[in-house]
């Protein structure tokens, strides 16, 4: 059933696709937080600090040079959770992203909370050409 919903309703729309670690197991305040980071990294790691001024304020300039980010953050931000079940499972995603030279973030938690080390928890994917995403998630469950 849950594959059906990813199918149908969102196949041949601009998405943005959150990739969870799930046999981390964490705390459901601690996944909202890491996909949130995974998110806006994407577009954060394309911002460029452009001057400061007397009083120390800083301006930013994103440079979106993809029509989908675009035409996504003028329209429905579309996004989608699911889950692997290891850090290898993580990297092995992030990396056919990038290959595909999709916009994408690896996050990896500072480890100051839930857990003792730095440990990489989320993916960000898109948004983008659904049909591209697809090809490296729509095998992932929904989370």
């Amino acid at each position: 059933m849950c594959q059906m919903i990813y199918n149908n309703c969102m196949e041949n729309r601009i998405k943005q696709i959150l990739i969870i670690r799930k046999d981390l197991n964490m705390r459901k305040g601690k996944i909202a937080a890491q996909a949130a980071h995974a998110s806006l990294a994407v577009f954060f790691n394309k911002m460029k600090e452009e001057k400061k001024n007397e009083s120390n304020e800083v301006s930013f300039t994103l440079k979106v040079d993809n029509s989908f980010m675009l035409s996504w953050i003028e329209g429905r931000f579309v996004k989608i959770c699911v889950y692997v079940n290891s850090k290898e499972e993580l990297i092995e995603i992030y990396e056919k992203a990038k290959a595909a030279k999709l916009p994408c973030s690896l996050i990896e938690d500072a480890g100051f909370t839930e857990f003792k080390e730095p440990t990489f928890t989320a993916v960000a994917i898109g948004p983008d050409d659904p049909e591209k995403i697809d090809l490296l998630t729509k095998h992932l469950p929904l989370y």
